[in-house]
Order: structure tokens, then C-alpha cells, then sequence
């Protein structure tokens, strides 16, 4: 009971000990009383379902908030995965070598499986220039070859200045061209040393990675891959780059990890080539 009932209760109360109160001013007392506890009860009620209300709203808070550290911990998790993918890789490089030098001294090509691979290396360029459309600065390099080379067909030796490099860089794509990987990987990894910054550097070192790519080292080749994202941010090969990575993984059988790189190709480059070949890949993972 509040102060204001127990008040009319006393006045009542008063009334009737002094026998000075009317049927008619009781009554009245009495309705007014009644009227008073009404509103009360609908202010009690109110304030109830205000109170669900806001028992309503901080629960499903809490469920979204619950939601978000679940996703969260998920993504921590996938990114502990491809980092301990990475070590694992980093470990098998030096073993991977090894295998190779004995796996050339062992094999040798014949002249007609060179021709067939030579065949399929050229489909798989133009394919990629041309879906992708990663071939034009290197059609500039292979111009700058060609107008280096005498009108007797010798090439001519530059030592100076960017027509050096032009015609380095264009021998060793015309190398990788041919299906010729080991050799235009060191061609490649040769320019690098000369010309660690020029302008051809962050091409060349996605070309060492298509090198192994296309040898199906995709251990090495994710490696190099690496160095093009991580020596040349700024370059036009980084979104390649990337793609190819989680291509790599894909080819690998580590769906989490090629999940994860498509996934930034669609995220940091989302009008792209890549993109797209990056969304259709990550449908074949599903």
C-alpha cells in the first residue's frame, strides 16, 4: 500500500471515529481509492513488460555476441592451420631439393614427350594470359627482345641501363614460354640478383613460382609465391599471387588453407579476374 492509500485509509478511518462522514463522502473516498490502486496496477503492468522487453533485447545480444566469438575463434583457428602449414612447408624445402637433384639424374626426357610438353606448356600460357590477362607487361618484355636482336638474328649484349634488363627478363619469359622451367627458373632467379628492384622483379619472381607450379612442386611454388606478396606489395602480381597460392593448396588436398587465400583474392580484390576464378574454385572446395 503507498503513502497516498494509507493516507485516505486514515482519513477514512478519522471520519468514522468523529461519526462526521457521509455515506455519500465515504463513497466518494472510496471510488477515489479504487481509482488510484487501478492506475497503479496498470503502471505495475507496464513496467513489467518493459522489463521482458529489455530481458528480450539483452538475450538475443548476448546470442550475437556469443555468435561473433564463435566466428572469431574459428578464423583464429584456420589461420593457426595455415600458419603451421607454412613452418611444415618451410621444413620440407631442404628435403624437396634433394629429391629433385636425384630425380634429374635419374630421368631423362625423350625427344617426343619434350615436344608434348612443350605443346601442352604453350596452351597453358596462352590460356592464362588470356583468362587472366597476365601476359601484357611481359608482351612488352618480349618486344623489347625482339628489338634487341640484329638484322642477322644475333642478339644484341647491352651492358648497361633498362635495355639490360628488358632483354634479360624477355629471355627468361621466352625460356619458361618454351616449357623449359628449370632453365627459365634460373634465368629468372639470375635477374633477381642483378636487378633485385627494377621494374620486371616483381614479375620475375611470380615466374620462379609458375616454374614450380607448373613442375606440380607446390610446396616451393606457394613459397615463392609468398616472396611476390611479401617483397612486392605494390606490384601488379600480387593478386596473382595469392590466387595461385590457394590454388596451390588446392592441389595439395589442404582445402582450409586454399579456402583461406581465395578468400582474401575475393576480399582485396573484388573486381578482378582472379576474383572470379577465385569464387569458382571455392565452389568446387564446397
Amino acid at each position: 500500500m503507498s503513502n497516498i492509500q494509507k493516507s485516505l485509509y486514515l482519513l477514512v478511518c478519522l471520519l468514522l471515529l468523529a461519526g462526521c462522514a457521509s455515506r455519500q463522502a465515504l463513497k466518494q473516498v472510496q471510488n477515489e481509492l479504487g481509482r488510484m490502486v487501478s492506475v497503479q496496477a496498470n503502471d505495475i503492468e507496464a513496467l513489467k513488460q518493459e522489463n521482458a522487453a529489455l530481458r528480450k533485447a539483452l538475450e538475443g545480444g548476448q546470442e550475437t555476441i556469443a555468435a561473433l566469438r564463435k566466428t572469431q575463434a574459428e578464423s583464429n583457428a584456420d589461420m593457426t592451420v595455415l600458419k603451421d602449414r607454412i613452418q611444415q612447408l618451410n621444413g620440407r624445402t631442404e628435403e624437396l631439393q634433394k629429391d629433385l637433384a636425384a630425380l634429374h639424374k635419374t630421368t631423362k626426357s625423350k625427344d617426343e614427350e619434350m615436344a608434348e610438353r612443350l605443346n601442352r606448356a604453350i596452351f597453358k600460357i596462352n590460356f592464362v594470359e588470356n583468362f587472366l590477362g597476365i601476359g601484357k607487361k611481359d608482351a612488352a618484355a618480349d618486344a623489347a627482345e625482339k628489338g634487341d636482336r640484329s638484322a642477322n638474328g644475333r642478339h644484341k649484349d647491352v651492358l648497361n641501363g633498362k635495355s639490360e634488363r628488358e632483354s634479360l627478363y624477355a629471355a627468361a619469359y621466352e625460356t619458361f614460354k618454351e616449357g623449359k622451367y628449370e632453365k627459365a627458373r634460373t634465368d629468372f632467379q639470375n635477374f633477381l640478383k642483378l636487378h633485385p628492384r627494377s621494374e620486371y622483379s616483381g614479375n620475375a619472381q611470380f615466374w620462379i613460382g609458375e616454374c614450380y607450379y607448373n613442375e606440380q612442386q607446390y610446396e616451393k611454388a606457394i613459397l615463392e609465391y609468398e616472396k611476390v606478396v611479401t617483397t612486392f606489395p605494390e606490384g601488379n602480381k600480387v593478386p596473382y599471387a595469392l590466387l595461385k597460392q590457394g590454388l596451390s593448396f588446392q592441389q595439395l588436398g589442404d582445402k582450409t588453407s586454399a579456402r583461406l587465400f581465395l578468400q582474401q583474392v575475393i576480399r582485396d580484390y573484388p573486381n578482378t579476374n582472379q576474383a572470379r576464378v577465385a569464387r569458382a574454385k571455392l565452389l568446387e572446395i564446397k
